[in-house]
């Protein structure tokens, strides 16, 4: 008798474009029998979609704030109420409520991927009445649910110790490639990947670049602040050093990523969420063999001391950030060590070392 296939419903509030962790993860189901219906939003802006299992887009006519979570919470709660489904996957806080509603009135399991410490985020420390809502929401959720993941050990530990709950880590690391064979860029390039939010080193990045000369950067992704960092780039006339590429999909990611020489991360530990942060970011750099320059958060630098894989900051400040990134200039062989060691780290910092945990979570069986 053939086996029943298994509906799973994969909810996000983005536009599914930029998001690589769930792309893994549906391809993971895919790959294994399940029947996948990614669900999220459009925006004026979102580029078409190629998937090999399922996708819906949400049109909403709020965009952000709190009038765009109401309504998105509120469409999601009735495309899942009336969706074929057997498991409910909800992808961070901002989705969790109408994915435990819709799981208790069917009957059905909900697991929970919290990819980040969302309460904790830089967008809600300045906004306590906000904040205070989701963590009424997650205090009164996160304790009854029975299947959670986090992106790293350190952060799981943290919700289990509040939660009281078990907590596994699937860390959000790219594929395992070998080198790319796509050629460097003439100028020596940092680049900087990821969204563009305060707090992420980025204005004193831009600025760093007013004291060096004969060294590009890339900044590659969007945000809140991307205005304002293009503003602050014309105003120190930095626009023959510093480029924008704007949001990329994830497939040109990489390429674009191996054409540079030398990969930025510069949180700051303003929050918590921050603190326990393992950036998307990092780990495509050293899937790139591109040495590292970070802040030394714990989560941060203990990857990047580990693996000699570059040097990190006790200070985000532009004219250290500066110093920092012309003495990697001028010593192309500690560079080529640099690179070797991320090369050697790709090997174990890959998606397919993390296969077996979702495997256990999802209830895979090999055949």
């Amino acid at each position: 008798m053939a086996k029943k296939q298994v509906h799973i419903a994969v909810s996000v509030t983005n536009d599914l474009v930029g998001d690589q962790r769930v792309h893994k993860i549906c391809s993971f189901l895919n790959e294994h029998g399940f029947a996948v219906t990614l669900i999220g939003r459009k925006l004026p802006g979102s580029l078409p979609l190629e998937r090999k299992y399922k996708t819906k887009r949400l049109v909403l006519l709020f965009k952000k704030g709190p009038l765009f979570y109401a309504f998105f919470n509120l469409r999601l709660f009735f495309v899942l109420l009336f969706r074929r489904t057997d498991v409910f996957l909800a992808n961070d806080l901002d989705t969790l409520w109408p994915n435990y509603l819709v799981s208790k009135i069917k009957g059905c399991r909900l697991i929970y991927d919290s990819h980040e410490y969302f309460t904790e985020v830089p967008e809600l420390i300045s906004r306590p009445k906000v904040k205070a809502f989701w963590e009424r929401l997650e205090n009164r959720i996160f304790p009854k649910l029975k299947t959670v993941y986090t992106v790293n050990e350190s952060l799981a530990r943290v919700y289990e110790e509040k939660y009281k709950v078990p907590v596994k880590s699937v860390m959000n690391l790219p594929y395992y490639r070998e080198k790319s064979k796509q050629a460097k860029n003439a100028k020596f390039t940092v680049i900087y990947q990821g969204v563009l939010n305060k707090d992420r080193g980025l204005e004193e990045l831009v600025r760093a670049f007013e004291h060096l000369s004969g060294i590009s950067l890339w900044v590659v992704g969007g945000g809140d602040i991307e205005k304002e960092l293009k503003q602050l780039v014309k105003d120190l006339e930095l626009e023959d050093k510093i480029t924008f590429f704007g949001k990329v999909p994830f497939e040109k990611l990489a390429e674009i990523t191996a054409q540079a020489h030398l990969g930025v991360s510069l949180e700051k530990g303003t929050n918590l969420n921050y603190r326990y942060a393992t950036p998307n970011k990092v780990f495509d750099y050293i899937a790139a063999h591109l040495p590292l320059l970070t802040s030394d958060l714990p989560e941060i630098k203990k990857i990047v001391e580990l693996y000699r894989a570059g040097l990190t900051l006790s200070q985000v400040d532009p004219k250290i950030i500066a110093k920092k990134i012309q003495w990697m200039h001028d010593h192309p062989a500690e560079m080529q060590e640099y690179s070797k060691n991320a090369a050697d780290a790709s090997k174990e910092l890959c998606w397919e070392k993390q296969l077996a945990v979702l495997k256990e979570i999802f209830n895979v069986e090999e055949n």
